[in-house]
């Protein structure tokens, strides 16, 4: 492979960000369709491609955004999988807390402003203004785990051509909150499990909170290498 290769697939990564707000602009349906294709192209256990994708834009998203918002107001949630972190003092519900104090920082809503942070949560069902979202479900098998990997890995694939083409995406797990509604307005069965949505389109610029840039930590916090000479 090329140097030129390595660096633009590299810069593709590293440049990918979750907006979390959007232009309204629609994406091309071209590039909607070249996304899914690049996102089609995962792995997968055995080739079993365990994900169902469904992509909503125009009325149908307006729709779906209602649906979610109706659950919310009434606290109707009803999560296919858990959503904690584990201890409270434990390194990932530390890194969620720092993501969690920035973008509330950069949106100006207060620690205590209650309301404020309602208002937040409810704009993922608003998909941030984004013109599309996508909802990623897997089948109910013997090995959900396996087939929930095999989902992400889609999604990343998703992501990275969203990047590609000059457009922004976002993981959203609330989505996944709200399982039980999203089947009951689409007409799913029980057995299609929500696991989360991407909303997409074209990032809003001037927006303070898509310019707040998330870290990562050091290789050393989480790769064992068994080879010295790495």
């Amino acid at each position: 492979m090329s140097t030129t290769a390595v660096d633009n697939f590299t810069d593709v990564i590293r440049s990918r960000r979750s907006a979390r707000a959007f232009l309204p602009d629609p994406v091309p349906a071209d590039d909607i369709r070249g996304v899914l294709e690049d996102a089609q192209r995962a792995p997968s256990h055995s080739n079993t491609q365990p994900w169902e994708v469904h992509v909503f834009s125009g009325e149908a998203r307006d729709q779906l955004s209602n649906a979610m918002l109706k659950a919310f107001e009434a606290g109707q949630m009803s999560p296919d999988f858990t959503t904690t972190y584990g201890d409270d003092d434990s390194v990932h519900v530390q890194r969620s807390q720092r993501a969690g104090a920035a973008l509330y920082g950069a949106m100006g809503i207060a620690r205590d402003d209650a309301d404020g942070r309602t208002k937040a949560v409810a704009e993922n069902l608003r998909f941030y203004g984004a013109p599309h979202v996508a909802l990623l479900f897997v089948p109910e098998l013997g090995d959900v785990v396996r087939a929930a990997n095999d989902v992400g890995m889609y999604a990343q694939n998703f992501l990275l051509s969203l990047t590609a083409r000059g457009y922004h995406g976002v993981p959203q797990g609330m989505h996944g909150l709200f399982a039980d509604a999203v089947r009951a307005h689409l007409g799913l069965p029980a057995d299609l499990k929500l696991l989360y949505g991407i909303s997409f389109g074209t990032a809003d610029p001037e927006a303070p909170v898509n310019r707040v840039a998330m870290g990562r930590a050091p290789l050393d916090e989480h790769i064992v290498l068994h080879d010295t000479s790495l």
